[in-house]
Order: structure tokens, then C-alpha cells, then sequence
């Protein structure tokens, strides 16, 4: 059964906790794809993940390349799976794809001071119940580790 994990972002951005969680993922072998919400928000996080710490290297690349298909991360802006990914992180807004039951992990990661986002991340939870999946929330606690929250 596909996971839903919705990650209440507060005092910190999607470029200072996505990386970790990549690079998390790909430690378990999993392939992801991170779905923003324009194609421009996509360029960015691309950009961001080649230079967000001198000390890594996080292989990816965005949907418009070729190869796609072969990369372990792809950075969309659309509904797509290019890499059969086994993860799959939505930010800015984007919603429950379609598809989120061929995942076996999808997060949903919202800036909690935006009451645009907190509204949209609460019609994706009802959304994920209603279609039968595991929902979680997680919260940093103040040393900034996540925490499960019921």
C-alpha cells in the first residue's frame, strides 16, 4: 500500500530539507521524482541540487533530457514517472498525482506559514484517505529532526 508522508515545513525551505531525503531514498535503491509546480520551480531545484553542498553528489537530472528514464532522481513539472520511480516528492503546491497508488512512497512536502499550502495539503490528506492510502505528518522538532505527529 502506497505512503503518503505530508512534511509541515516551518522556518525552512524545500531546497534545505528535499536534498537529505533524495539522498536518503537512494540509499534504499529507491528511484524518485520530485514534482514541483512550473517548469521554471523545476529549473531551479535542478540548479539547486548540483551545488547544494560541495561535499555530495546527488545524480539527477529534469524530464526534458533523453535519458530520464536511466537517472536514479528526475526533476518534473508535470505528472510523469520517467524513471519508474519508487518515490515520489510533490512541492509547491503540486497535487496527488494520478497515479500515487504505483508509488510505494509519496511526500508531500508544504510551508506550514502559508495558508494557501495548508489548505491545499489538507484536501491532499483527505484526498489520500479517501483513496485508501497510509497517511502520516511529520513536523521537525526543534532540533530540526522529524517527528511523527498524530
Amino acid at each position: 500500500m502506497t505512503e503518503i508522508l505530508f512534511y509541515h515545513l516551518q522556518n525552512m525551505s524545500v531546497e534545505s530539507v528535499l536534498p537529505p531525503l533524495l539522498e536518503k531514498s537512494l540509499q534504499r535503491g529507491w528511484r524518485a521524482v520530485v514534482q514541483t509546480a512550473s517548469e521554471e520551480r523545476a529549473d531551479a531545484l535542478d540548479a539547486h541540487l548540483w551545488t547544494y553542498r560541495e561535499d555530495s553528489f546527488l545524480p539527477h537530472t529534469t524530464w526534458r533530457t533523453a535519458d530520464a528514464h536511466d537517472q536514479p532522481v528526475v526533476v518534473a513539472a508535470a505528472e510523469t514517472n520517467p524513471n519508474q520511480a519508487h518515490i515520489r516528492f510533490l512541492v509547491d503546491c503540486a497535487a496527488l498525482p494520478a497515479d500515487a497508488d504505483s508509488y510505494e512512497r509519496v511526500v508531500l512536502m508544504f510551508n506550514g506559514d502559508d495558508d494557501e499550502a495548508v489548505a491545499d495539503a489538507r484536501n491532499a490528506w483527505k484526498d489520500g484517505k479517501a483513496r485508501g492510502f497510509a497517511v502520516t505528518y511529520w513536523q521537525a522538532d526543534e532540533r530540526g529532526r522529524w517527528q511523527r505527529r498524530e
